[in-house]
């Protein structure tokens, strides 16, 4: 075990510099500045990198070589800083990752229109790898696109409506944050020349990984350190947002608590120095360990279906990015 642990940190140094300098390429040398400058702006910001990295894992899992999905692996990155610079527009937030929002160094036309061509770039290298398997690679891509647009869309949605349940809540961060994350294995899978089963346990892999990063985002929001998160703690009760970890509350709450949460409903976020008053009525209903036990449920669920890959070695290398997750401060 040892050994494919250190084997699985050297894979992770090595493919992201190689994804780094991919992603890098894509950007450089590209005119007008006005246009491409602020997009190098928010790639260059860094990241996990994590999408890009399971493009690549599903690859090599299913038997396929590496140098045949880099592009994809930039294409899956380019899409996923887009959609941050169009949410930070609409969540109105003025840091990612410890910098300013895209929207506030420059502006917001320029914003837009910058996340825009993070789109277009994504196509224009996913293109490059395509083979045989063209059209299902395009599809399984721009299935996640449309649906990420929607996840967005119920997100803004349940901001606005007074009763969102849990179960509803789970469909929106599926696709939300999910698909992209499942459309990574599954473009990966399918680039490396995957089984349809291959394929479809690695995609069931992304999307319970991808519940269950969610659900660890809620949690950080409200456990995290400020500089570690790189954005407010307390941010999501501030901006009145019902995660999972609100909504749970809400469920399991009466009398002058469960009043307290309908306050953040009806006034639409808290203040932020009611942050700690909320946070300790999460302790008191449980509300953390709660979500540390979805987590696991979600991890779980990820787990068992990457048991079925053939590749021990991938087997634990999937295994131990999963506990990567479910242990991150940020």
């Amino acid at each position: 075990m040892g050994s494919y642990e250190t084997k699985f940190k050297k894979f992770l140094n090595e493919e992201r510099k190689i994804v780094e300098k991919k992603l890098s390429e894509a950007l450089k040398n590209r005119k007008p500045d006005s246009l491409y400058k602020p997009g190098y702006y928010i790639i260059e910001g860094g990241g996990k990198r994590l999408r890009p990295l399971l493009v690549l894992m599903a690859a090599k899992a299913v038997g396929g070589k590496l140098k045949k999905a880099y592009n994809a692996a930039a294409a899956v990155e380019l899409l996923h800083n887009f959609t941050l610079v169009h949410d930070d527009i609409m969540d109105n937030a003025d840091k990612r990752r410890n910098i300013l929002t895209v929207h506030k160094k420059y502006d917001m036309s320029t914003a837009i229109l910058a996340g825009d061509s993070l789109l277009s770039i994504a196509y224009e290298y996913l293109l490059k790898d395509c083979n045989g398997t063209a059209k299902k690679v395009l599809s399984a891509f721009t299935k996640g696109l449309v649906e990420v647009c929607e996840g967005q869309s119920l997100d803004k949605e349940f901001e606005i409506r007074k009763a969102v349940t849990i179960d509803e809540y789970i469909e929106m961060i599926e696709k939300k944050t999910a698909a992209m994350i499942e459309m990574c294995c599954t473009v990966g899978a399918l680039l490396g020349g995957g089984s349809a089963k291959e394929i479809k346990n690695l995609a069931d892999f992304g999307k319970n990984i991808g519940i269950a990063f969610q659900i660890q985002d809620d949690l950080l929001d409200i456990t995290g350190n400020e500089n570690d998160f790189g954005k407010l703690v307390g941010g999501d009760l501030v901006e009145g947002k019902k995660t999972f970890l609100f909504l749970k509350a809400l469920e399991v709450s009466k009398g002058t608590d469960k009043k307290k949460l309908l306050e953040v409903v009806n006034n639409k976020g808290i203040k932020p120095e009611q942050i700690q008053n909320y946070k300790d009525l999460y302790q008191k209903l449980n509300i953390l360990e709660e979500a540390e036990k979805e987590i696991r449920h979600y991890t779980n669920l990820a787990l068992k279906s990457v048991k079925k890959i053939r590749n021990e070695e991938y087997r634990v290398f999937f295994g131990s990015l999963a506990d990567s997750l479910i242990k991150r401060k940020k």
